[in-house]
């Protein structure tokens, strides 16, 4: 009798790829709590109170990453542009790219913003340390698991590095085409076999290292990545019905970690139900209520960032303390409790990250970064552009009032320090 084996490969269906191989390794990872636990962990946070079909998970997201790395590591090795002393990297490629997520919060990356870890850091220990990285000792050796975690963070000295954090790493290739798949809307459109077909392994004009880069006939699909990181930024991931339940939710967690009902260090851990049953065992709340229920938070002052000076009000995404402070201040000055009024304004990121080698079709090989280059290609200037115009400062409220505008973005565009004077000697903030 033949003896049996265990398959290479085992086939996951997606509706965005369609058939998913994933291998004996990967499917190892899959199995592990760590990495099940991203089923319950929902990619677009609260967007689905916005665009119904958004409930996808960052479980399916860290597949389909996982499957574009292998078919771009494929067509890298078709193409000759991987030397044998790269192969030992593509093991660690394809596993970097399945567990980049595998320390995401619950909701998506609001917690970010009230100060808790970056994602990839919480992912250390979990790489790191325990089951997974077990299964990566026994399957790729002793330094596996420190090697994963440092292409995850962009620490590696690997040419491969550029796929899974760079200008257009996989991730952003599949969560672009994913999520708007799942909204419904046709913003994320990206020329996504262009630009694979497109990737090299490049020697940087400086530094002659070998890095991946980007054929010149790659940067059309290029654009296209852009154009649809704005639409959805614009359109779904900061629609400000999302921001608003959003800033629901920060203050939310921020308030049950203040009061003793969530310990910070458990975040990570929790799903997105069961942080909010955690925070329901504790103590009633009109936040939770107000999610729950879908009674969204109103807009009563907005202002887009294209129409603000220079770096105004930015202390608003990077001093939680300060911010909350001013919501409760606001709030009481204009008959409100404190939590019924919330400030939002995105943390920054950028539309378009640019720092890619690109190989002309005269063989010249060029930097693209920030800066572009003359003559070539305007990215750079149109991504600060989308940025800007995408970028909305909000005030918003749990029920529709009028505040004046022009005073409410007279005190968020006031210097950090001219504020935190008004709120230590108590005097009026809209006077």
């Amino acid at each position: 009798m033949a003896e049996s084996r265990e398959p290479m490969f085992t086939v996951i269906r997606d509706p965005v790829w369609n058939n998913v191989r994933v291998d004996a390794l990967a499917m190892k990872l899959i199995d592990t709590p760590a990495f099940q636990r991203l089923r319950y962990v929902r990619q677009l946070g609260w967007v689905y109170l916005v665009y119904p079909g958004a409930t996808h998970t960052r479980f399916e997201h860290a597949v389909g990453t996982y499957h574009l790395a292998r078919r771009a590591l494929a067509l890298l090795q078709e193409r000759g542009d991987v030397r044998p002393e790269l192969l030992g990297d593509c093991q660690l490629v394809r596993t970097a790219a399945l567990l980049h997520d595998i320390g995401h919060y619950p909701y998506s990356h609001a917690l970010e913003e009230i100060g808790a870890l970056h994602h990839e850091e919480v992912a250390r220990p979990l790489v790191t340390e325990g089951e997974i990285a077990d299964v990566l000792v026994r399957a790729l050796g002793d330094e596996a698991p420190r090697q994963v975690m440092e292409l995850i963070r962009g620490e590696s000295g690997s040419a491969l590095q550029g796929l899974i954090s760079g200008s257009f790493d996989l991730d952003k290739l599949d969560y672009l085409r994913r999520d708007a798949f799942m909204c419904g809307v046709s913003y994320g459109e990206i020329d996504v076999d262009r630009l694979l077909q497109s990737l090299l392994l490049i020697d940087e004009p400086t530094t002659r290292r070998a890095t991946v880069g980007l054929s010149e006939k790659g940067l059309s699909a290029l654009e296209s990545l852009l154009f649809a990181k704005y639409q959805m930024y614009r359109n779904v991931y900061w629609h400000h019905a999302v921001r608003g339940a959003t800033a629901v939710y920060k203050r939310l967690v921020a308030d049950a970690i203040n009061a003793g009902s969530l310990d910070a260090r458990d975040l990570a851990a929790l799903t997105d139900e069961g942080l909010l049953h955690r925070v329901a065992q504790h103590r009633p709340s009109a936040l939770l209520d107000a999610l729950r229920t879908r009674r969204l938070y109103k807009r009563a002052v907005e202002c887009p960032a294209a129409d603000l000076p220079g770096d105004g009000g930015e202390w608003i995404a990077e001093d939680r303390a300060l911010t909350v402070g001013v919501e409760d201040a606001l709030a009481r000055e204009v008959g409100l409790e404190p939590g019924e009024l919330l400030i939002d304004y995105p943390a920054k990121t950028q539309m378009l990250g640019l720092d890619i080698p690109v190989r002309r079709r005269t063989g010249e090989v060029r930097q693209l970064t920030a800066a572009g280059w003359e003559g070539a290609i305007d990215l750079p200037k149109i991504s600060d552009q989308f940025y800007r115009s995408a970028r909305w400062l909000r005030v918003f409220t749990c029920r529709r009032m009028s505040l004046d505008r022009r005073r409410v973005l007279d005190l968020l565009l006031s210097p950090a320090d001219e504020v935190r004077r008004l709120l230590s000697e108590q005097r009026p903030l809209l006077s």
